[in-house]
């Protein structure tokens, strides 16, 4: 196992309702969309996952199977699971640090208004939502 794949760490939230495999799936594409996985890295052995969250091999396996029917990693048979060629992050990595620290001011002073997690989020979520339909609009 090289080093780039020791840096990679699942994590598991069992109260989050999600369901397991969804989270690994979900964690590998935050970390190709930050720039943080790229074309060509390895995707821990599923025994290395196994061993990082102690998680049942088939939840690893269907989450590994589900990245790929997306056509963000491939399986290479007796190598492991590789992430594709995707896109760049469409920011820099520095900028992307500058924006995470606007946003944690951000979170910060909604806090501070009296806004809890569930708040917070739905409202990033909204924002989000607003922007991606004002988008639509404005192309024809």
């Amino acid at each position: 196992m090289s080093d780039k794949n020791a840096m990679i760490h699942f994590r598991l939230n069992p109260r989050s309702g999600v369901p397991p495999y969804r989270q690994l799936v979900d964690q590998v594409r935050q970390m190709v969309s930050l720039g943080l996985l790229r074309a060509g890295d390895q995707l821990p052995s599923v025994r290395e996952v196994m061993r990082q969250i102690t998680i049942n091999p088939n939840t690893v396996h269907r989450a590994y199977r589900d990245l790929e029917a997306e056509g963000l990693v491939e399986g290479r048979q007796g190598r492991g699971t590789f992430i594709v060629e995707v896109g760049t992050p469409p920011t820099t990595p520095k900028r992307q640090a500058e924006l995470h620290e606007d946003l944690v001011v951000w979170i910060e002073k909604a806090r501070l208004a009296g806004m809890n997690d569930e708040a917070i989020m739905a409202l990033v979520t909204l924002a989000v939502q607003s922007k991606t339909v004002a988008k639509e609009k404005v192309i024809p």
